[in-house]
């Protein structure tokens, strides 16, 4: 017998639109079998109630009846055809020639009749006083014709009539005796063919049906024991984000399916949250929802981007982001698994590795080469040179000829300098318009004669100004800002972050460090989008193995009365040490200000440019590439 269909009891709990349609598919089967019951009983009905409906009726039962299909159908279709020549011939017969015939001479005696009773009144209406021999003999002759019509019409329905009194006891007869012999007939074949066979075929179709009851019941027994099985487990596959201090996630995914929260814009501050079925295609995002027989497309996640964001003060959120950076939908899971389990996914489909031969095979080199990039072989405490490279100067060139042992080192844990699940933040914090209106407060402004700097005057009475072109990559917040390990441990974990999520967009401003501030400006609205006074930069260091990566703590105040720590990782389109030297020089005019000797001599080793100011590296921002900024500044530097 073939294998029968079943319902998966796990997937119960899960409720999805497959399993819903899976489930009316069962149900339709339900139904479609009890319209064939009904259908079969109407049949058999047929079959008990009229011999005239047995063929067709039969012919429907031999169907369920595979075996004896063509037995059945021969039996009944020869005591049909001996039914129509000795049963329905005989009547139809007598119905064509007897009763038609009557019929007809019927209306033919009537129309004499009618002739006659017309031509005899037209006689009757002949004048006494004005006799006219010519017109009564006319009248005569009509009157003769019509009679002598109707007087042959009578005959011949008179003898018809009197023959059809002795052709209807025949006619009677004959389809009784008919459908006797045929009944007798069908019997005999029926018995002579039956006899042998009969007895196996019921035996076989009562053993049939003992094994699908037999069947029945250990596949219900064993329904039964699932099911206690899967409510005896643990109250925590009910429980969402059971496990969200460990949970095992699953990196390499390729395709992903599970329900989550759709925000939808009712209005202009006003939102909806609705909880739909989403499941990924190839390079799709699909959504399906409760009723529906297919999923429709949602987002095509080719090239797209995807990370983590706070929304509504709701947990687990996430956006996609189109390739041409516009936002996307943003999706809300229920758990943190099911959360970086869907970026990790969407990650893995934009990079268009469902194509390959072997996805599952390709995410997981990907997403360990990802890691490994990011993550250097040595620390960075066992490759630097002295403590602090970047902030002194003449530090680091006396201590350029020596070797720092390993064992002097002490390595801080990553733990010791920053948090683990601190969110990283990869775009600048104020937007352009935001940060120029908290500065320009309420301020009129001259669009034709005032400019961006007169925002800031500090820029014109600084002793330092230099600009470098960088790329804003993320920040975070630290622990400690004691050594320039947070930084490096700050760029590890940034630069991870944005190989995991596939993140390339970057912000690219101008940095003007001073000797008061630094500045990041929009290089084309010359829009300051962020300022740190140098006083609260409190470290500040540059990759030891990638040159173009500089980051700097900053200690900020908080309204409650502490202060928070916070690291920026930047790449700079020049070395970062030009960057570090800078800031560095800026902090010791800051510090020898209050000594006018210092001070001078301090700015007697810095040369000037045409307008007075003290200019360190000739590394100012233009409208070229990166490229072109460093052989500048290598230049000036020689």
């Amino acid at each position: 017998m073939p294998a029968v269909d079943k319902l998966l009891l796990e997937e119960a709990l899960q409720d999805s639109p497959q399993t819903r349609s899976l489930l009316s598919v069962f149900e339709e089967d339900a139904g479609t079998l009890t319209d064939y019951t009904n259908q079969l009983l109407q049949a058999m009905q047929r079959v008990y109630g009229a011999q005239n409906e047995m063929c067709l009726a039969t012919q429907q039962l031999s169907k369920q009846l595979l075996a004896y299909e063509k037995q059945l159908n021969v039996l009944h279709t020869e005591l049909a055809k001996q039914l129509a020549d000795t049963m329905v011939l005989p009547i139809i017969q007598f119905r064509e020639k007897d009763l038609t015939e009557v019929s007809t001479l019927k209306d033919l005696f009537g129309l004499a009749s009618n002739e006659h009773d017309l031509s005899m009144a037209k006689y009757s209406r002949l004048s006494k006083k004005k006799e006219n021999e010519k017109v009564k003999t006319e009248v005569v002759k009509e009157v003769a014709a019509a009679r002598r019509k109707q007087h042959l019409s009578s005959l011949q329905y008179y003898c018809a009539l009197n023959a059809l009194q002795y052709r209807k006891r025949v006619a009677m007869m004959e389809p009784l005796l008919g459908f006797a012999h045929g009944q007798i007939n069908f019997f005999k074949k029926g018995a002579e063919m039956f006899s042998q066979s009969m007895d196996s075929f019921l035996t076989s179709v009562a053993d049939m049906v003992q094994s699908i009851q037999v069947e029945l019941e250990a596949e219900a027994e064993k329904m039964r024991v699932s099911q206690q099985e899967l409510l005896s487990l643990d109250d925590s596959v009910y429980t969402p984000d059971f496990d969200v201090a460990t949970p095992q996630i699953n990196r390499n995914l390729i395709q992903k399916a599970g329900y989550l929260n759709l925000r939808n814009k009712t209005g202009l501050v006003t939102t909806t949250w609705e909880r739909l079925y989403f499941f990924t295609q190839g390079g799709n995002l699909m959504c399906q929802p409760r009723g529906a027989v297919a999923g429709g497309l949602i987002q095509d996640l080719d090239n797209c981007s995807v990370m983590a964001v706070d929304c509504e003060d709701r947990r687990y959120c996430f956006q996609i982001t189109t390739p041409n950076g516009k936002a996307g939908i943003i999706l809300q899971a229920e758990s943190r698994k099911e959360n970086e389990e869907w970026i990790c996914a969407i990650n893995n489909i934009s990079r268009q590795i469902y194509l390959t031969d072997n996805p599952e095979a390709v995410a997981i080199k990907l997403n360990q080469t990802a890691l490994q990039a990011v993550t250097p072989i040595t620390s960075f405490a066992k490759k630097q040179e002295s403590p602090c490279p970047s902030q002194n100067l003449k530090n680091s060139e006396m201590e350029n000829d020596k070797i720092v042992p390993e064992a002097a080192v002490i390595i801080p844990k990553a733990e010791q300098l920053i948090a683990p699940g601190t969110p990283i933040q990869f775009d600048i914090v104020l937007p352009a318009t935001e940060f120029l209106d908290q500065n320009r407060g309420s301020r009129r402004i001259n669009p034709f004669g005032e400019t961006e700097d007169e925002t800031f005057p500090e820029a014109e009475d600084s002793l330092l100004q230099q600009m470098f072109v960088v790329r804003f990559l993320g920040s975070m917040a630290v622990k400690t800002d004691n050594t320039p390990e947070v930084i490096y441990e700050a760029m590890r974990q940034v630069l991870a972050a944005r190989a995991i999520h596939n993140i390339f967009r970057t912000t690219e401003s101008h940095l003007m460090v001073t000797s008061q501030t630094l500045r990041l400006i929009d290089p084309q609205t010359q829009v300051t989008r962020a300022n740190f006074e140098l006083t609260s930069v409190t470290q500040f260091a540059a990759h030891q193995e990638n040159k173009r990566l500089v980051g700097f703590v900053v200690r900020m105040p908080e309204s409650t009365g502490g202060e928070s720590l916070s690291t920026y990782v930047f790449e700079s389109n020049s070395e970062g040490e030009k960057i570090c030297y800078a800031i560095n020089l800026g902090k010791e005019i800051i510090e020898v200000q209050k000594d006018p000797e210092a001070l001078a001599q301090l700015m007697l080793s810095i040369p000037l440019t045409n307008d007075g100011k003290y200019v360190l590296l000739n590394d100012q921002p233009d409208d070229s590439d990166g490229s072109s900024s460093e052989n500048r500044g290598a230049e000036s530097e020689a």
